[in-house]
């Protein structure tokens, strides 16, 4: 890793409020996109990976404009992937958190933050973490629940035993038009594979009290309401902490 890199990786860590336990190394994974940042517990032995992949992060400042650094000021998801036991666990970031290169533009975490180059990057690197043979389970929080399963339905060499989201964004048409945002007109949206979406296994995590991606509109996009947890008293970054054995069981 470039000394530059490691500079500005210590002080986003420090920023971001949460250090990693020492069983997860920091890896910079390049794809032919992104260079995308990593926390990773790995098991020689292990036939599975859980790959937890983050939000959308700091992606406009509280005045509404379009932030300088996307890295996520939160630290929910990365709760829950450190605090995971499985033996292979993988916290994954969206690209430019955490790290910048020469790709980053504000578009990839505004209109263009589920573009077909950011899943296509997803794409290699998680074949790259799990060389095409270990089984795969997909966790996403928020946006990252998107990243998640479009990446499921649109990477047919990985082998996804699941799709897990908590809080998560599945249909961001929806989402924009309920808040009156601009829509994410560089995107490509989970809604539109639906079908193919819902023949994978999943399960879905809701925040009772979750004002940014209300319950109505995450029942809307959940084909089989079975798959569906609604966590009492959780909003979209708190309350969550008595579940997480729940998702990491899931």
């Amino acid at each position: 890793m470039r000394i530059s890199a490691v500079f500005t990786l210590l002080f986003l860590t420090g920023c971001s409020g949460i250090t990693p336990p020492q069983d997860f190394v920091y890896q910079e994974i390049k794809t032919p996109y992104f260079t995308l940042a990593s926390w990773q517990k790995t098991s020689k032995i292990s036939d599975s990976q859980r790959i937890y992949i983050e939000g959308d992060g700091n992606a406009f400042t509280s005045s509404g404009i379009p932030s300088s650094n996307p890295t996520p000021k939160g630290t929910l998801l990365r709760e829950i992937a450190f605090s995971d036991p499985a033996s292979e666990v993988i916290y994954l970031a969206r690209p430019c958190q955490f790290i910048k290169d020469a790709s980053c533009r504000k578009e990839y975490w505004t209109t263009g933050r589920f573009a077909p180059e950011i899943i296509s990057s997803y794409c290699s690197a998680l074949q790259e973490l799990s060389g095409n043979k270990k089984i795969l389970t997909l966790i996403g929080y928020s946006g990252g629940a998107m990243i998640a399963g479009l990446a499921a339905v649109k990477c047919p060499a990985l082998n996804i035993r699941k799709v897990i989201t908590i809080a998560g964004n599945l249909d961001h048409r929806e989402w924009t038009s309920f808040h009156g945002d601009t829509p994410l007109i560089h995107s490509l949206n989970l809604a539109d594979f639906r079908n193919d979406f819902s023949r994978l296994p999943q399960h879905h995590f809701i925040g009772e009290k979750d004002d940014i991606i209300p319950p109505m509109l995450s029942k809307k996009a959940i084909t089989d309401q079975s798959t569906i947890t609604v966590i009492s008293k959780a909003d979209h970054a708190s309350g969550w902490h008595k579940s997480f054995p729940a998702i990491h069981n899931e």
